[in-house]
Formats: structure tokens, C-alpha cells, sequence
């Protein structure tokens, strides 16, 4: 069997033990290493990561922007504000990556109750 159909079908084994909070504080996560690992300011890695925490930002604030979102819509304003800011932060030219892994960590630990 190939190695991508393996891991999809044990993540979905896995995903289904899991509140779906888990799993998206899980998404901030990965974002987060990503930006840890990255390596140097200009390289692909650094540059592959601040990718990817783009993708997620905008997707976190299209989905906040949808009037059939559950969440208090109070709530939903305050983390499109942060949404914002990460995604202005992101395109300076040498963005803080220090503020960025602070956002990141800090809504995972929300989502994971350990705020």
C-alpha cells in the first residue's frame, strides 16, 4: 500500500477520537513548527512556512466571515482582528516571526483549553 494512503487512513482512524477543537488547535500547531523549523529569513523553508500560515489565516477568516458560523459573533470579530494582524504582519518584508508563533501558540492553547 502507499505510504500517503497508509498515513491518510490512520490520521482519519485517529481524527475520529478527537474533538474537532483538537484537531484545529492541532492546525496552529503544525503552522507554528513550521515557522520554528523554517530556517533563515529568504530561504525556501522560511519562506514555504510564512506560505502556509498565510493559507491558514485567510482561510480561518473567510470561515469567520460566514454568516452560518456558530460562534458569537463578538468572538468571531476579535479573532478576525487578530487574523488581520498576523496576515499585515506577515507581509512586512522581514516579518516577526516571534509575533506570529505567539498568535499561533496562544489560539492553539485556547482551542486546547489551556489558556
Amino acid at each position: 500500500m502507499l505510504d500517503h494512503v497508509r498515513a491518510a487512513r490512520a490520521y482519519s482512524a485517529n481524527s475520529a477520537h478527537r474533538s474537532q477543537r483538537d484537531q484545529d488547535a492541532d492546525i496552529f500547531r503544525t503552522a507554528a513548527a513550521g515557522l520554528r523549523r523554517s530556517g533563515a529569513t529568504g530561504s525556501i523553508g522560511h519562506s514555504r512556512a510564512l506560505e502556509d500560515n498565510k493559507r491558514l489565516w485567510a482561510s480561518v477568516i473567510d470561515l469567520l466571515r460566514d454568516p452560518d458560523n456558530p460562534l458569537p459573533v463578538g468572538l468571531r470579530a476579535s479573532l478576525i482582528s487578530v487574523g488581520l494582524a498576523v496576515q499585515r504582519e506577515m507581509e512586512r518584508d522581514q516579518p516577526d516571526v516571534g509575533f506570529l508563533l505567539s498568535v499561533n501558540d496562544n489560539i492553539a492553547a485556547g482551542l486546547s483549553g489551556q489558556s
